[in-house]
């Protein structure tokens, strides 16, 4: 295997595929553009999705970035050797170009020929077809000219080898998926990459969007079949470079020393400080780049800045397990930004801003800690005489209410003499955390992934506000900060410093019907980045769009989108402005309703 740097990984990777006539695309936001199912980018494909629906890309139809990422619905796995809540993907696509046969072999060869991984290593898995889809012989048949042993070609189920819909309907497929086998024992005589036992370690996925599925459940032939390869960046290096974890690599391992340092404390020694150490680094880093984003978010209450916060106080509470200061999360946060100035020029732009948030979020989880204590303190006062055992639904909403961990809670009681009833507040948090998700799937059902008329109505609508925001509020300085679109409503963040009057919000919505009315056409153009500066476009002028850009001009808007757009501004109907709120610092929000 060849010992690379997590810069020469990068670079091999994007250097393969440009030679397969591949162009190399910059990474896009954290935050995503009109995608209601998930809070942020969680893979590579999503800010892809309009082009994997068969809009025209300007960087042609093969393309291959490397994607920031960050997922959070395994955050408690945080800690062990793998799992990160950030983390890079390395990408490839085809929009129907090459399929099955190219994508395979030239993943082999970048990953046996090119990396050098041990071939006698090398498992995969195919889909093994069930009574809605065939079995993927075909994949399976390619890998085998490759090579690979019939024993080390696993065909599993949908639930490990199948993609998609993002939606409720659109593409989806068979997946092929790449591992390692490591040098522990098995679990079983049938062991397989289906275990969880950790055998063996997925390094890569190729997904084959090959049908679409349709509103009853069945599923149709794609007209354009794409390709979406991904490999893990963190878990890549870690192999490469022979080592255990993938805090080892040299990601992770000047933010580790500096815990060490602060801390007194050595890595590996013990599991709880392993554990801490890798939590800590791992929530910095995140926070960094949420912060540091193009389209940052600041530490909240609700949505991604909930998140942002959770992650922050989740790193300030294991900050005490080192016993060392909330500041250690500044200093890394300081350190990560030197690390990857490089590759993601905008933190280094924003590192003051990321850490000015960081030291207030420390000031607000101290507040927190105190009221907290006091709050705990009432609690036990009122508690029967003789009483052993902290009730498990208070010590939740001692967390819920007051963000007061349950850790805390735990110590507190047993210093006061008292036994934790965890089964009580695992049972209370899981009850919280199932409507939680229930919540969030009516919030973000449907959506751009979608693709659907309704969808792409409202979506048209945005750029109509945005515009007429600019006009009313007199301030060409405003721009989008988010957008979220579902097929009942629109929501469109933008920065500006107050509350918008009853009277600007009317002013607003006359200027987007007036346009409507007009019914002109939707007129798409591609042109160079200087084109579309030159005629006023607006929009993120980044590298990330590539020498060509799409530029949707929608009656007075003119911005550079990747679509999907109404054809006409007439079937838009009538605007209508539903609530006008506070986002955050600076940010406000506006959600709004086509009728």
């Amino acid at each position: 295997m060849k010992k690379l740097t997590s810069e020469q990984l990068r670079d091999l990777y994007l250097d393969f595929y440009h030679q397969k006539a591949h162009a190399v695309i910059d990474s896009a936001s954290l935050i995503p553009e009109n995608d209601p199912t998930v809070l942020f980018t969680t893979a590579g494909m999503h800010p892809l999705v309009p082009y994997l629906l068969g809009e025209k890309h300007p960087a042609g139809k093969r393309l291959t970035d490397v994607q920031i990422c960050v997922r959070t619905g395994d955050i408690d796995e945080v800690g062990d050797a793998s799992h990160c809540t950030f983390f890079e993907m390395l990408g490839s696509w085809s929009l129907g170009d090459y399929f099955k046969k190219d994508a395979i072999k030239w993943a082999y060869e970048l990953l046996i020929d090119k990396l050098e991984f041990d071939k006698d290593k090398f498992a995969v898995t195919v889909f093994k077809g069930d009574e809605t889809c065939p079995r993927d012989d075909e994949s399976a048949e390619v890998w085998k000219s490759l090579g690979v042993p019939e024993d080390r070609i696993f065909f599993l189920d949908k639930k490990h080898n199948w993609w998609g819909p993002a939606g409720v309907t659109g593409p989806c497929g068979p997946d092929t998926e790449m591992f390692i086998e490591l040098d522990k024992p098995k679990c079983s005589e049938d062991c397989s990459p289906a275990c969880d036992c950790g055998k063996y370690l997925e390094i890569g996925n190729n997904v084959f969007m090959q049908y679409f599925k349709n509103a009853d459940g069945s599923f149709s032939p794609l007209a354009q079949k794409n390709v979406d390869q991904g490999m893990g960046f963190e878990r890549m290096l870690c192999i490469l470079n022979g080592l255990n974890s993938v805090y080892e690599t040299d990601l992770f391992n000047f933010a580790i020393e500096r815990l060490e340092k602060l801390s007194g404390k050595k890595y590996g020694e013990d599991e709880k400080i392993t554990a801490a150490m890798r939590i800590i680094a791992d929530h910095t880093r995140t926070a960094t780049f949420l912060i540091g984003d193009e389209k940052g978010v600041t530490p909240s209450n609700v949505d991604q800045g909930y998140v942002l916060r959770r992650l922050i106080r989740r790193a300030m509470r294991y900050c005490r397990t080192l016993e060392i200061s909330d500041h250690a999360l500044i200093e890394l946060a300081r350190l990560f930004v030197e690390k990857y100035k490089n590759a993601y020029p905008y933190i280094k732009t924003n590192e003051e801003k990321i850490v000015s948030e960081l030291e207030k979020e420390s000031a607000k989880f101290a507040k927190t800690i105190e009221q907290g204590l006091k709050e705990f303190d009432k609690v036990v006062s009122h508690l029967p005489e003789g009483m052993t055992v902290f009730p498990g639904k208070t010590a939740f909403r001692l967390y819920d209410t007051f963000g007061f961990p349950i850790e805390m809670t735990a110590e507190l009681a047993k210093e006061k003499g008292f036994e934790l009833d965890r089964a009580g507040y695992d049972k209370a948090f899981e009850e919280h955390q199932a409507l939680s998700k229930a919540g969030a799937e009516q919030k973000f059902k449907g959506g751009l992934a979608d693709g659907g008329e309704l969808t792409a109505r409202l979506h048209s609508a945005t750029h109509l506000l945005n515009a007429a925001l600019k006009k009313v509020l007199h301030d060409d300085n405003i721009q989008q900060k988010g957008s979220n679109i579902t097929s009942e409503r629109l929501r469109f963040d933008f920065n500006f410093p107050r509350p918008l009057t009853e009277e600007e919000l009317r002013a607003v919505e006359k200027l987007v019907n007036e346009q409507i009315a007009l019914d002109v056409p939707v007129k798409l153009e591609e042109m160079t980045v200087d084109e579309a500066k030159a005629q006023g476009a607006v929009g993120v002028f980044s590298s990330r769009y590539g020498e060509v850009v799409k530029v949707y001009t929608i009656g007075f808007s003119k911005e550079i989108c990747g679509g999907p757009h109404a054809k006409r501004t007439g079937e838009l109907g009538k605007f209508r402005i539903i609530k006008e709120q506070s986002s955050s610092a600076g940010v406000r929000r506006i959600k709004a309703v086509l009728e």
